[in-house]
């Protein structure tokens, strides 16, 4: 796929974006969980893949991550620049990231493959498998789906929902394992449910 049209959405709405982060970010507590839990304390470099404005990335870093965020919209990457000057950020895409191949510790892919035609799926979990060592962590967040995998109108552009079960066989095929999940519903958005899932590489 191309991502310019996702690349260029990000862009014309970055400011609206970035607000929503603004202030006292705080993301649930199951998350936190989820994200430091395994992706820090790992002896190895981490890259946050689809950082966008920084936020985890920042909060990784300050755990003591050895973390860089990679990002293909300008405008996030000049924020995160701006705002967080511990880690290192780049801009980049996610399935062209140039670091030897079984040189990471650990990845995050905050819903960073939402956006992905189902099909494209597949090859960015295996360029994920890719860059990361045996046993390097993958903490991969996504919307839910209680049936099948559906396109949605996104605020920013078309994204889709995936059931947790076949997201994980999608993982397991890539050479994961899964070691947690977390699934949740938030009270202002009943029409919107959120995965995550945790893996291991093999």
């Amino acid at each position: 796929m191309t991502w310019q049209p996702v690349r260029d959405a990000y862009s014309s709405k970055s400011e609206q974006y970035i607000g929503l982060f603004d202030g006292e970010w705080q993301p649930p507590e199951d998350d936190i969980s989820l994200v430091r839990g395994h992706l820090n304390g790992l002896d190895g470099p981490v890259l946050d893949l689809g950082c966008g404005p920084g936020h985890w990335t920042a909060d990784l870093h300050a755990h003591g991550a050895d973390v860089t965020g990679i990002d293909m919209v300008p405008e996030f990457i000049a924020y995160a620049r701006e705002h967080f000057p511990g880690p290192a950020f780049r801009l980049g895409s996610m399935t062209e990231v140039d670091v030897p191949e079984h040189s990471v510790a650990g990845i995050l892919s905050w819903y960073s493959t939402i956006h992905l035609p189902p099909p494209e799926l597949d090859r960015v979990l295996a360029e994920f498998r890719r860059l990361l060592r045996p046993s390097g962590r993958l903490v991969i967040g996504f919307f839910d789906s209680d049936d099948e995998v559906a396109p949605f109108d996104h605020k920013v552009i078309t994204a889709y929902r995936w059931p947790v079960d076949e997201f994980a066989a999608h993982l397991t095929k890539a050479g994961f394992t899964e070691r947690d999940r977390r699934r949740q519903q938030f009270p202002e958005r009943p029409d919107r449910k959120y995965a995550a899932i945790a893996a291991e590489a093999i």
